[in-house]
């Protein structure tokens, strides 16, 4: 084999082929479903992506940790696609829920852009800076925006419409002053114990929600 090949680089599409990769598209294929469904009012349907998404995530991590023969290259192609999917799950998506359930008011852009932006800020800082200490985030991590979510959209049809809203808006902005906060928190999905309570949380927001479609 020569030089030049053996230093060709692979094509673009040879990434899908990685199971982690797979796995990190699988989740943003529930985000697109919850950003449909959230459009279209079918809010039910969208918390079942939105935690679905959240998952995948935490799936393709626990593989590739554990994926034999991938190298730093897969590896730093894969950490970058799960940042451009988590902005797209954990910032757009619920902004877009904000704006849905909103009836896409203009007061409610002032919360999906805050939503959008701290998740934007809060994954450059990751990016860039890593774990603290190697073991904890700095501001609450973006997954957790999406599993707080969908239990506070628990309390729809509960309570009436217009406190419905609030409370939704103030979570939402909440949740996203967390994320770029001072805060340290734990890597959630690096428990083994926390992995059984996830999927646990998952399959019992499916039940709840996939009840509610019926």
């Amino acid at each position: 084999m020569s030089i030049e090949n053996s230093n060709k680089q692979p094509t673009i599409l040879s990434y899908v082929r990685d199971i982690p990769n797979l796995l990190s598209l699988a989740g943003l294929a529930c985000t697109v479903l919850a950003i449909y469904f959230a459009i279209t009012g079918v809010y039910a349907a969208a918390m079942i992506g939105m935690v679905w998404a959240v998952a995948f995530d935490w799936a393709d991590g626990l593989v590739a940790r554990r994926l034999k023969g991938r190298t730093a290259t897969d590896a730093k192609f894969g950490g970058q696609l799960d940042v451009v999917i988590d902005i797209v799950s954990y910032g757009v998506t619920p902004a877009i829920l904000l704006l849905s359930y909103g009836q896409f008011e203009a007061l409610y852009l002032i919360g999906a852009f805050i939503m959008v932006a701290a998740a934007a800020i809060r994954l450059s800082y990751f990016s860039t800076y890593g774990l603290a200490g190697g073991t904890k985030y700095t501001g609450l991590a973006l997954d957790v925006n999406s599993l707080v979510l969908v239990s506070v959209f628990l309390l729809e049809g509960v309570v009436s419409n217009g406190t419905f809203e609030i409370i939704l808006y103030v979570s939402g902005v909440g949740l996203a002053l967390l994320n770029v906060s001072e805060i340290k928190t734990p890597k959630l999905s690096g428990n083994p114990r926390n992995v059984y309570i996830l999927a646990a949380y998952t399959l019992g927001i499916t039940a709840i929600y996939g009840f509610k479609l019926l």
